[in-house]
């Protein structure tokens, strides 16, 4: 199963404006579809759905990005355009995992951890990190194992753990690295007092060529977890998947079936390919 994986990030009527602004941050990318609900910006070969959803859910820590630089001036210049209107997280600096890493929040709150170098033996310059908070912490170890089981060819490449001594539950993860097919993620546990947790406004998209994908996929991501509408549903640790069919875009995009194509799929659960080609 070759199935592409993304994240999908969700706006309050502004995704437009987010998509320029990424578009012009990290250079050599594009805007390559959009319309009132939905923008696909791309960059170094990687996916974002930037989604007009409203203002039911808002962006938090909880996923964040590892974005990977060649320099501490392109770290530099890309801190500085993303922190217009934001926060930072983690002041820029050297630390003992990089010489020159910075956390921030944007002004629409998507969470940007940027570095210089490779992460890891990885060429992907865009590293989802998913931190089990809450409930959640102490979770991180069983939701690798769970993800693997699920996408097939799946690994664990690295996990470091924390000590006693780093005022943390010792043997939880700190971080790890794991791959869902070819795509490199971060995860980590924090057992901090934070006040947010996995939601809706980031969510991974994974795109499948056939109803026996997304039946897989549906079946095993909501065991223990929950469906939702329109192809979203959360896993068992509270992480918000779509698991829609590639076509999708393709008739989203034919000014003649479009319409009844988002009214078909507003029916649906689980996405049915078959009835999309139909309508």
């Amino acid at each position: 199963m070759k199935n592409k994986i993304y994240p999908c990030l969700w706006f309050d009527g502004n995704a437009a404006e987010a998509a320029k602004l990424y578009s012009e941050v990290f250079g050599k990318s594009s805007v390559s579809f959009g319309n009132q609900m939905v923008h696909i910006f791309e960059s170094a070969g990687q996916k974002f759905m930037l989604l007009n959803g409203g203002p039911q859910f808002r962006v938090n820590p909880s996923i964040s990005f590892f974005v990977s630089c060649v320099d501490a001036g392109e770290v530099d210049t890309i801190w500085n355009k993303l922190l217009a209107g934001g926060s930072v997280l983690m002041p820029l600096g050297k630390y003992d995992w990089n010489e020159h890493y910075g956390w921030l929040q944007d002004r629409f709150g998507v969470n940007w951890q940027l570095m210089t170098g490779k992460i890891g033996e990885s060429e992907q310059r865009f590293i989802p990190a998913l931190m089990y908070t809450g409930t959640q912490n102490g979770n991180a170890e069983k939701a690798l194992n769970y993800y693997k089981s699920v996408f097939k060819g799946s690994e664990i490449k690295y996990i470091l753990r924390y000590t006693a001594e780093q005022n943390e539950i010792a043997g939880n993860i700190a971080h790890a690295q794991f791959t869902l097919g070819n795509q490199l993620f971060i995860a980590m546990d924090s057992s901090y007092q934070h006040e947010f947790t996995f939601n809706e406004a980031v969510s991974l998209v994974v795109e499948c060529e056939t109803q026996g994908e997304i039946d897989y996929l549906w079946e095993k991501l909501t065991d223990g977890g929950e469906e939702s509408r329109c192809g979203w549903l959360r896993d068992r640790f509270g992480v918000s998947w779509q698991i829609i069919p590639s076509v999708l875009y393709k008739l989203m995009s034919d000014p003649l079936k479009a319409d009844k194509v988002v009214s078909a799929f507003l029916q649906m659960k689980k996405f049915d390919i078959d009835t999309l080609l139909k309508v």
